[in-house]
C-alpha cells in the first residue's frame, strides 16, 4: 500500500517485505527501480515535478529517514518503519547470497566501490559481483556498455540524488538488469569510509543528530527536516490530501 507523504507516494512496508518484493523483481527479470526519499529528496520533489514524477513512478519508494516516517504521523497516514537504503542495500545483497544472481556496483571515487565490493564478499561469501565502476567516468554509453558485459541482474546507482534517479530513468531500457537502485552514500559506508550512527542513535531516530554532531557543516541540510515537517503541518492544517 502506498501513502502519499506531502505528494512523494511512498510504499508502507516493513524492511522485510521490502526485501521479498525486491527480489521477486530479480527472480522473475522484471524491471525494478528502487529510490530511498527522505525529508530533503522529498523537499526537492516538492519543487521538482520531474523528480517527483519519476520517483513516484519507481516500483519501490522507500521512507528513508526519520523525517518521512514523523512527517506521515503528522499527516495521520502513518508509515509503520523507516527502512533505509544503506540497510536495505547490504540487506538485498545478503538476499542474493547463493542464488546466482549477480550485484554490479556504480559510484563513489575511485577505488571506494571495488573496497565496497571486497567488504561484501567477505562478509556474504556466497554473493556474486559482476562488476564494479566509480561515479567519475563521464562516458555514459561506455559504463552502459561495462553493466551490460558484466551479466549483472542487479545494480546499485550510487552517485547521490537526483544524478542516480535521472541516470537510472534515462537508462532504464538500455542496461540489462532487473533491479537498480539509488542508494546514496552507500558505497562509502560499505567500503569503511564513512560510518552508520550507533544503533542506539538509529533506534532513537537520532541518526541525523548523529551525523551533525561528526559534521557540524551539515547544518544547512539538517535544517530542511524541520522544515519539512512544518510543510507536514501546514498541509495538515489546510486540510489537503
Amino acid at each position: 500500500m502506498r501513502k502519499d507523504i506531502l505528494n512523494v507516494t511512498f510504499d508502507d512496508l516493513t524492511m522485510e517485505q521490502a526485501l521479498d518484493r525486491a527480489m521477486a523483481h530479480i527472480e522473475k527479470g522484471e524491471k525494478c527501480r528502487v529510490v530511498t526519499p527522505n525529508a530533503e529528496i522529498g523537499l526537492d520533489c516538492m519543487k521538482n515535478d520531474e523528480l517527483r514524477a519519476l520517483v513516484n513512478s519507481s516500483e519501490l519508494v522507500l521512507p528513508d529517514g526519520i523525517g518521512v516516517i514523523y512527517a506521515s504521523r503528522i499527516l495521520k497516514r502513518p508509515i509503520g518503519q523507516k527502512v533505509a537504503g544503506c540497510e536495505f542495500a547490504e540487506k538485498l545483497a545478503d538476499r542474493m547470497q547463493n542464488t546466482g544472481k549477480k550485484l554490479f556496483l556504480y559510484g563513489g571515487k575511485p577505488g571506494v566501490a571495488e573496497q565496497a565490493a571486497r567488504n561484501l564478499q567477505a562478509k556474504y561469501p556466497g554473493l556474486e559481483i559482476a562488476g564494479t565502476q566509480h561515479g567519475y567516468l563521464n562516458d555514459e554509453a561506455q559504463i552502459i556498455d561495462i553493466i551490460n558485459a558484466s551479466g549483472a541482474d542487479a545494480l546499485y546507482v550510487c552517485l547521490g540524488c537526483p544524478r542516480q534517479e535521472q541516470f537510472m530513468e534515462r537508462n532504464r531500457d538500455k542496461i540489462n538488469v532487473s533491479l537498480m537502485g539509488g542508494f546514496g552514500g552507500t558505497l562509502d559506508v560499505l567500503s569503511g569510509n564513512a560510518q552508520r550512527a550507533p544503533e542506539i542513535f538509529i533506534k532513537l531516530g537520532l541518526e541525523w543528530f548523529y551525523r551533525l554532531i561528526n559534521d557540524p557543516k551539515r547544518i544547512g541540510r539538517m535544517a530542511r527536516l524541520p522544515l519539512y515537517l512544518v510543510y507536514a503541518f501546514t498541509s495538515k492544517d489546510k486540510g489537503e490530501k
